[in-house]
């Protein structure tokens, strides 16, 4: 009998200290914000406020300094300076909402990676930073889920930022941390060409890479096999965000409501259903970097795999 209270007991301890040492990771409910690059905010606030009809000053971005755009309650889109000609991506960060900064800063160093100390949003949220293993400027901000979402404007065409995409050299080095230490699921995969029958796919097969977030349906895009030489318009292709808008149609007619040229070099000819089956349209900030439009659900079935996640909700 007190042989086993006293194992009981040891492994008790045990079990404390391993938990101390491996501490279980928050939850992440989706994106918080995006913070893009910008050489001229005037002409890209242009975009974001006035073809996109994304309000500012409240919610998220509450006392930003630099031009925010608020998508919904916690969600926003901010800029950031940027010279003209800077190479890189200008997608500079990605920031996702938890339920606990304080836990999430201590799970992500338990895995032996380097986060920043917690800082404080301009409203005041708690957040820190790090890096993907790829260089990618990524955050965790303390917000809750924001399932009610809502347009704040009539002239507001996406009140729902559904993914960012960026460029991704080694996918099994990303994989292992978004989907191994980050807990993102597969949400679908795909290429530009079809394979023949009943041949394997193999990696070099992929060209868009989809996981979700743990908690939720918000996810990110890896744009693969993109050549390194890749020029400053190439890159603000692949490096995107993507809004959710529940019918292309409507949206398309509200975007011309709000300015944008039928005709313009910074927009797509017409929306189109992509291959992953679902109607999309592209514009262009004054930058170059692809701002999409997705309805939530594919309106037939994708190429190469099928969705093995819940799609988004509007």
């Amino acid at each position: 009998m007190l042989r086993a209270a006293i194992l009981a007991c040891v492994s008790l301890v045990f079990s404390s200290f391993v938990s101390a040492q491996n501490p279980p990771r928050p939850k992440i409910y989706g994106i918080a914000f995006v913070r893009i690059k910008s050489s001229d905010f005037q002409k890209s606030s242009e975009t974001y406020s006035k073809i996109l009809g994304l309000t500012t000053a409240t919610h998220g971005c509450v006392n930003v300094k630099n031009p925010c755009f608020v998508v919904n309650p916690v969600q926003h889109v901010e800029l950031t300076h940027a010279d003209a000609g800077d190479s890189g991506s200008w997608l500079d960060q990605v920031a996702f909402r938890t339920n606990s900064v304080e836990q999430m800063r201590d799970y992500l160093r338990a895995q032996g990676l380097l986060v920043s100390e917690i800082q404080a949003t301009p409203n005041g949220k708690p957040l820190i930073e790090t890096e993907d293993p790829e260089g990618n400027h990524i955050a965790f901000v303390e917000l809750g889920r924001g399932e009610t979402m809502a347009p704040l404007s009539p002239a507001q065409v996406s009140y729902r930022l559904f993914h960012a995409g960026f460029v991704v050299r080694d996918l099994p080095l990303m994989q292992h941390f978004y989907m191994d230490q980050l807990g993102f699921r597969l949400y679908w995969k795909g290429g530009f060409k079809d394979l023949p029958a009943g041949t394997p796919e193999k990696d070099s097969d992929i060209d868009w890479f989809e996981i979700q977030v743990p908690n939720g349906s918000d996810w990110v895009e890896f744009m693969l096999n993109i050549l390194a030489s890749a020029d400053h318009e190439e890159l603000g292709v692949q490096n995107h965000i993507c809004l959710g808008v529940p019918n292309m149609e409507k949206a398309l007619d509200q975007l011309h409501k709000n300015g944008l040229a039928p005709d313009s070099r910074l927009a797509d000819d017409k929306s189109e259903i992509g291959r992953d089956g679902k109607w999309q349209f592209d514009i262009f900030d004054r930058d170059l970097t692809r701002i999409e439009f997705m309805e939530p659900t594919p309106t037939k079935a994708p190429c190469c795999n099928p969705y093995t996640a819940p799609h988004a909700h509007l």
